[in-house]
């Protein structure tokens, strides 16, 4: 394969010079290279093989303890300028990153195998599509690689002989958080991380290359990646939408995307394009495509069940890698939210000794499932469409438990772009630090965007100009609480009724009631048959109370002021008519508490 092009092969060759492999391996996608590097990762200890009559093709993984989560304050975005990487990245000079990784990078691959693994972002024959090669020291990287992207001849049918592909170079080093640095070159079309095992830090075609250069390349070209899943729906009269919806990690993307239609509404079909990852292109007939650049699902295992997600738990009962779950005695996997009570006795996800009376939980919080697509029985016909598909509406989603109400819609592409921008949501265990704290996430993108996002605001709003029908954008919250604490919304399935409103919006029906934030639906305009969902409750999940808001756009100032001259105009409007169509809306007892710091 090294013959087959000769860009690859000069890339590798100084890479071997770099790290001194004792042996390179170049990757061809196929089942007997799988079944290889599975049978050497169960002797080597990084791979444990699951109960195969149990859970066929299944193994489990464990990583490093100090290593299970994105590490944001350790990736950098590499520019010339600081001013392009903006206030929402760390930077570091492109110059002095390669200072500082090349001696961490010199003889890391000593004693250990290099993998180069070329492969194809996108559906084979698009112009959506991207090749990148991954040279890693990882056993695991590469079976990951292998489901989650297009990996071997289709990605070097698909590059011909350009040598325009993303260059990512990956090595565990030796695993130290002191150590480790996950780099984007943008301006070069290149990432380098060490130090990391950790899916999010080391397989690099997903966020590193799918979300942070690629935001980068839509730039410049003229497209958008976002994170956002992609999500088919087919009314009982058989007319047929795509949505795509932006949350932050582990707040439902991967449910939604999966979505399965409640008994009480017959007739609905939902089908999954994506779950975390959106290519979209402004398309010849005015509309937005999109198309989900992966070949599988990273996603976060807690909370799965046949309750929450059937058609996730399904798919990864054969052919999955499992992460930091788990070990029952009978050689299968268990995680808080499995549909089995807890075990009496387990191995946990560090491989320790674990019970019910236990402290700490037996999965990860992070723990992982990584499994292909082509598995999900939902998965859309469209899936490997080179042409994607036609976006009717977004969806701005967060994990907020006051304030945001249930579902509202933008008035316009431009507002509906500030939504994005101003979105603020309750952190995960999906990246280190603290959980349950307020932080702001525009479009869900904020660890994600490769550039100053100032520019990625006046990006949106330059394609939504080229849209002559350009999508709804709507934001929705399905995580408001009540007085007791606990949600009001049913969620999961449930959460059609609310797509059913979305998309009756995207036809010009659907009852709505202005409000100073956006259109919200009215009391009656969300389906509840066959819930036991009160007015009450639907009054509570709708309303907006205008003085609360005031507080919420004291607090957008500060956000958006950070990107400086790089802020579009537009922007700044958009937050002036917020604060004067609520300030419009307040009552005098509401301004009364505000005077006096209430």
């Amino acid at each position: 394969m090294a013959g087959q092009h000769p860009a690859i092969a000069r890339w590798v060759d100084e890479i071997s010079k770099l790290t001194t492999p004792d042996r390179v391996v170049w990757c061809d996608g196929s089942e007997a290279e799988r079944n290889r590097l599975i049978q050497e990762s169960v002797a080597a200890g990084e791979l444990i093989e699951l109960n195969q009559q149990k859970l066929p093709g299944c193994y489990l993984h464990r990583s490093a303890t100090h290593d299970v989560a994105r590490t944001e304050h350790l990736t950098f975005v590499c520019t010339r300028e600081k001013d392009d990487a903006g206030p929402n990245n760390n930077w570091m000079s492109a110059a002095d990153a390669r200072g500082k990784l090349s001696p961490l990078f010199k003889g890391a691959m000593k004693g250990r195998t290099m993998y180069v693994v070329p492969f194809l972002m996108g559906p084979a024959g698009s112009k959506f599509s991207k090749v990148g090669v991954e040279i890693t020291d990882s056993k695991y990287v590469v079976l990951n690689m292998r489901i989650m992207t297009r990996v071997g001849q289709v990605a070097l049918e698909h590059l011909g002989s350009s040598d325009d592909f993303t260059r990512c170079l990956h090595s565990l080093g030796d695993l130290s958080p002191e150590r480790r640095f996950i780099c984007h070159f943008p301006e070069e079309n290149t990432v380098w991380s060490i130090g990391s095992g950790y899916g999010g830090n080391a397989l690099l075609g997903k966020k590193c290359m799918a979300l942070r250069l690629a935001s980068w390349l839509g730039k410049k070209e003229g497209w958008l990646a976002e994170h956002m899943l992609i999500l088919g729906l087919t009314t009982p009269e058989g007319k047929k939408h795509y949505i795509t919806a932006a949350f932050p990690s582990a707040c439902g993307k991967t449910n939604l995307a999966m979505l399965v239609p409640p008994p009480s509404m017959p007739g609905w079909k939902a089908e999954t394009v994506g779950d975390d990852i959106a290519w979209l292109r402004p398309g010849d007939d005015g509309r937005l495509w999109a198309v989900n650049p992966e070949a599988g699902f990273f996603g976060v295992v807690p909370g799965t069940s046949r309750k929450t997600n059937p058609n996730a738990f399904d798919m990864i009962q054969r052919d999955t890698i499992y992460t930091n779950v788990a070990l029952r005695p009978d050689g299968t996997v268990w995680w808080e939210g499995h549909d089995d009570p807890a075990p009496p006795e387990a191995l946990d996800w560090q491989g320790r000794p674990w019970t019910p009376a236990s402290t700490e939980k037996a999965a990860h919080p992070n723990s992982r499932f990584t499994v292909a697509a082509a598995q999900c029985a939902s998965i859309s016909p469209e899936f490997e469409n080179p042409k994607g598909v036609p976006i009717d509406a977004m969806l701005f989603g967060a994990r907020r438990q006051r304030r945001v109400p249930l579902v509202y819609e933008s008035r316009n592409w431009q507002h509906g772009t500030f939504l994005g921008a101003t979105l603020s949501s309750e952190t995960t265990a999906a990246a280190t630090g603290k959980v349950g704290v307020l932080r702001r996430d525009p479009m869900a993108m904020l660890p994600f965007c490769g550039y100053n996002m100032g520019d990625y605001f006046a990006h949106w709003l330059a394609v939504g100009a080229k849209l002559a029908k350009p999508p709804k954008i709507f934001r929705t919250n399905w995580f408001r609480t009540g007085d007791n604490g606990k949600f009001l919304w049913p969620g999961f399935g449930d959460n059609l009724r609310v797509l059913k409103w979305i998309l009756e919006r995207c036809d010009g029906t659907g009852e709505v009631l202005e409000t100073p934030i956006g259109c919200i639906p009215t009391k009656n305009a969300i389906d509840r048959k066959g819930t036991d969902l009160s007015d009450e409750a639907m009054a509570t999940l709708l309303k907006v109370d205008p003085a609360e808001w005031a507080e919420a756009v004291h607090g957008q100032e500060d956000f958006l002021s950070s990107f400086g001259e790089h802020l579009p105009e537009e922007m700044r409007e958009e937050h002036a008519d917020l604060a004067n169509r609520l300030s419009d809306a307040m009552t005098p007892a509401d301004l009364r508490g505000r005077d006096t710091g209430h």
